[in-house]
């Protein structure tokens, strides 16, 4: 059986390993990875805009891994639409890249199961086999962390590189040209941060656990035994 010390620790990193299961659950499921504000250019254009005009040409968007939604702002009021990636629109994006950081996510998630269950495993009792140990709890954390690194790496490169919030924002978009003015990373992207973060820090927990602590010992006092203390 494990110490207690270990035990602690295990069970601590388990509940971690689940919680970032959790998240990365709930950021792929929601649709503000991604805000900006986008300027119809073409409505500017037409009109000769000067800096206070363009307040009424300014709109904005929002999106995830699977829907988002905009606001078009063309010089009428704003329109509300909301959209999906998959089917059609995925086809005008980087479809492989796009495909990549889901998948990439797919698999942490898996890991991130395989990792909570080695450390309920560890916590419970000492395993025979070195993968079933703290080697393997390491291994199954740095790959879930790993991918949910390569996820958030991939999608960055997917707005910067590849300007993905320009192509959602003009995406059947016939007569309208919109251009990005601002851009910002939103909470389910650092959710996936802090995911990654997670599993690192559960390697530092499982680091700990393979520390050998000296024990402290207390000295016995000696008993000595007299004839006098048999006789009474």
């Amino acid at each position: 059986m494990p110490g207690c010390f270990k035990k602690t620790l295990f069970a601590l990193a388990s509940v971690i390993s689940f919680v970032s299961f959790i998240l990365i659950v709930v950021a792929m499921g929601t649709s503000k990875w991604m805000t900006g504000k986008i300027l119809c250019k073409t409505g500017a254009d037409l009109v000769n805009a000067t800096d206070p005009e363009l307040v009424k040409f300014i709109g904005e968007i929002y999106y995830g891994l699977f829907r988002g939604g905009k606001i078009r702002q063309c010089g009428l009021g704003g329109r509300r639409s909301k959209f999906t990636i998959f089917p059609h629109m995925v086809k005008k994006l980087n479809t492989g890249l796009h495909v990549m950081i889901i998948m990439f996510l797919c698999v942490a998630i898996f890991f991130s199961l395989v990792s909570f269950g080695f450390c309920i495993l560890n916590a419970i009792k000492v395993p025979y086999r070195a993968i079933n140990g703290p080697a393997g709890a390491c291994l199954w954390n740095f790959l879930a962390g790993g991918f949910v690194v390569l996820a958030v790496t991939s999608f960055m490169a997917a707005v910067k590189l590849h300007h993905l919030t320009e192509r959602i924002a003009n995406f059947r978009e016939n007569i309208f040209r919109f251009v990005i003015l601002e851009e910002r990373f939103e909470d389910c992207f650092w959710i996936c941060v802090a995911s990654a973060t997670a599993h690192a820090v559960n390697l530092l927990l499982i680091a700990i656990s393979g520390i050998n602590f000296p024990k402290i010992k207390t000295k016995t006092e000696e008993v000595n035994v007299t004839a006098e203390d048999i006789m009474y």
